[in-house]
């Protein structure tokens, strides 16, 4: 069953300078083409502009109000946007006229949950990339697209579409509108009016394409589309619509690039491992490099909602140097897709991507240098054994040295303390009773750093236990006694 999702974007001439998620200036907003008003936004239309005023006429029922010409190449541009972040539910899509993408979802229905499902992940993604839609559902993609304009209804079985598209006014068929006089006089208003007149006449009368098109509508004639092809890379880019001093500022924007992203990785069956995300600043004499922020993934991911946690946890770290006029999204590193598990009841959080995402949300939230692993080095010596490296540097790991069978802590100090001695036993907070038998450290003459040492664990009193060791002394400074050392504690 083909089923096919039209969105439709009435807004955009307006919301490619200001988007959705923007709070309306208070005299509002209005978007110009050759002089006169094509849209308008709440704010402007309670001021009493409407559609067609003229510049001078709106600028004398408000001054306050934000005028924005027609910018036809950046309206094309967010209309790519969104069909690329559409290419989440599927890698269909078409760009239409008017301002409406097409998607055929038929193939896509059972994963996202059904129709009602989808509709709400649609609108849902719409409202983050900041664009009013509407959205219309047919068995044709011409029949998504009127429904879409003019009828904002949803229609899946065949058989019904006759009923729907019908009664739609007869200025929905673009091919019908050079027209529209000419029915108006015969008294057609709408689409079931037209489709009443003898098909020869109006062939004769309107040419071919009106036909053709209405027949496609009702499924009468084949459609063909032309999809939507994307680049071997992403690279996204945006521009603000004011300077940003805070990092956080571009959030917003990031979640916009993000969404695209999605959509490009499923499209092409990839998963990402790393990303950049490039704050660019003021231009001219006063030059800023932009602030590059580097994200690189543990496991591959292609999930909106984890990369959006990583990028938010890096931004909140990030001060500006100058304020931001624009922001681009970079995948660096790509590779295949793989399935999520190959269980059929997997444990919620057991896997290693739920490890890996647990590792990348603490390296964005504290900082690679405070996000350490063991990366122990091949010497007997203790405090030159024990040591840590960041997740990201690939660091080879050496062989351990550690002999079997002998106990080491879990928490080595990083220094040794200096223990009294009492009665000729060590004391830290109470007498320090040995209970295992030594263990003889003698490393470091190759490096000038040599250490002799006699390892014990000790007991105190209170059942703690602790890793001590005793310096092995010289004859001539056996009188001044051995001295003990804490060098680790176990939990």
């Amino acid at each position: 069953m083909r089923v096919f999702l039209a969105v439709h974007l009435p807004k955009l001439a307006l919301e490619v300078f200001r988007p959705k998620w923007l709070p309306e200036p208070p005299g509002g907003s209005v978007a110009l083409e050759k002089d006169k008003v094509v849209i308008a936004d709440a704010a402007a239309r309670a001021a009493g502009i409407r559609l067609g005023m003229k510049r001078g006429g709106v600028l004398t029922l408000s001054a306050d109000v934000h005028l924005y010409e027609r910018d036809a190449a950046r309206e094309a541009a967010a209309q790519h946007e969104v069909g690329v972040a559409l290419m989440r539910f599927s890698p269909d899509v078409a760009l239409a006229d008017e301002a409406v993408v097409i998607v055929e979802v038929g193939a896509s229905l059972r994963l996202f949950g059904g129709l009602r499902a989808l509709c709400r992940q649609a609108r849902a993604m719409l409202d983050t990339l900041g664009f009013t839609a509407r959205i219309g559902l047919a068995p044709t993609g011409q029949g998504a697209w009127l429904l879409a304009r003019y009828g904002n209804r949803r229609v899946v079985r065949l058989g019904s579409l006759e009923r729907v598209l019908s009664p739609l006014p007869m200025i929905a068929v673009p091919e019908a509108r050079p027209f529209a006089e000419w029915f108006a006089g015969l008294g057609c208003a709408t689409i079931a009016d037209i489709r009443r007149l003898p098909r020869a006449g109006l062939q004769r009368r309107c040419g071919e394409h009106m036909l053709d098109s209405l027949d496609r509508a009702f499924g009468m004639a084949p459609e063909l589309f032309d999809w939507l092809a994307l680049p071997p890379t992403f690279s996204a880019r945006l521009e603000l619509p004011d300077r940003i001093e805070h990092a956080e500022g571009a959030l917003h924007a990031a979640h916009r690039l993000i969404v695209q992203l999605c959509g490009w990785l499923c499209a092409k069956q990839l998963a990402v491992t790393a990303v950049t995300l490039s704050l660019e600043h003021e231009r001219g004499r006063q030059a800023v490099a932009p602030t590059s922020i580097e994200i690189a993934l543990g496991e591959p991911a292609w999930q909106e909602g984890h990369l959006l946690r990583l990028l938010k946890e890096r931004l909140h770290r990030i001060e500006l140097t100058a304020p931001m006029i624009a922001v681009r999204l970079e995948a660096v590193k790509v590779e295949a897709a793989v399935p999520a598990a190959d269980q059929l009841f997997p444990d919620p959080g057991a896997s290693a991507q739920s490890h890996a995402r647990l590792l990348e949300l603490l390296v964005a939230r504290l900082g690679e240098e405070n996000v350490l692993r063991p990366a122990p080095l091949a010497d007997y010596r203790p405090e030159v054994a024990n040591r840590w490296a960041p997740l990201t540097l690939d660091a080879p790991r050496a062989k351990s040295t550690l002999p079997e069978g002998l106990p080491r802590p879990a928490w080595l100090l990083a220094e040794p303390v200096r223990l009294l001695t009492r009665a000729h036993r060590p004391f830290y907070g109470s007498p320090l009773r040995v209970v295992s038998p030594a263990e003889r450290i003698e490393a470091g003459w190759f490096d000038g750093e040599l250490v002799t040492r006699d390892y014990f664990v000790a007991e105190a009193d209170d059942k703690s236990y602790y890793w001590i060791y005793r310096e092995r002394v010289s004859s001539r400074d056996a009188e001044a006694g051995p001295r003990w050392f804490l060098h680790g504690l176990f939990g």
